[in-house]
């Protein structure tokens, strides 16, 4: 059986520090256990030294924490890494374009604004109706049959009546038919990016982009 001396006042057992829970920083955590370790060296018997088998076990331990600690230490490096990146590569598309699902457009001076729309199967027909920022229909546009792909639409900045709207935020919705049922595809406009945020490094990048709607920059 092994046995030390009493430790100084104040100095927990090896044993007592390797059960309890650290409150403070892994640096602080490896020096205690140095502290430790090398003054139970010092207090140990002189007639009943720790033995060989005592002496390995703690040094494997004390090896074990600094592993974990130094991962712990280069994974935390790397996600903050990943999330600058991240940041830095959302910040490059500030004032640019990028495709959004049912993103809102911005209708300026009457110029002509396009969408696309993702038929994989085809279809019967399409509807197309745009509305303005509350919600009224300004203008609605009638396709026959689409054959399966990509179809390109193009609204000429004009309402039901042939008058050019007025600038702001306008939203498309596409209604198609296909053997007898109804549905609504997304309709992919280009918006500009105002903006980028993240809560956090585990959190996604998200964009801001017209009409105040957040994407996630994976999305688009």
């Amino acid at each position: 059986m092994v046995t030390t001396t009493a430790l100084p006042s104040g100095i927990k057992s090896y044993e007592q520090v390797i059960a309890t829970p650290k409150a403070a920083s892994t640096g602080a955590s490896q020096q205690d256990f140095l502290k430790l370790f090398t003054t139970q060296l010092q207090n140990q018997n002189p007639l009943d030294p720790t033995k060989n088998e005592a002496f390995v076990a703690q040094l494997a331990q004390f090896s074990q924490l600094e592993a974990t600690t130094n991962m712990a230490t280069q994974l935390t490096s790397f996600v903050n890494s990943m999330s600058g990146d991240r940041m830095l590569n959302g910040a490059a598309l500030i004032g640019k374009k990028v495709a959004v699902d049912g993103a809102p457009i911005v209708m300026s001076s009457g110029q002509p604004v396009q969408a696309v729309i993702a038929l994989p199967a085809g279809a019967e027909g399409m509807r197309l109706e745009i509305f303005d920022s509350q919600g009224t229909l300004v203008r609605q546009q009638i396709a026959g049959p689409q054959t399966p792909g990509e179809v390109t639409l193009t609204w000429d900045g004009k309402d039901s009546v042939g008058t050019t709207v007025a600038d702001g935020t306008y939203r498309f919705k596409a209604t198609i038919s296909s053997a007898g049922v109804t549905s609504n595809p997304a309709v992919t406009t280009l918006a500009t990016v105002r903006s980028v945020s993240q809560v956090d490094a585990a959190s996604p990048l998200m964009l801001q982009v017209d009409g105040g709607l957040s994407v996630a920059l994976s999305a688009v």
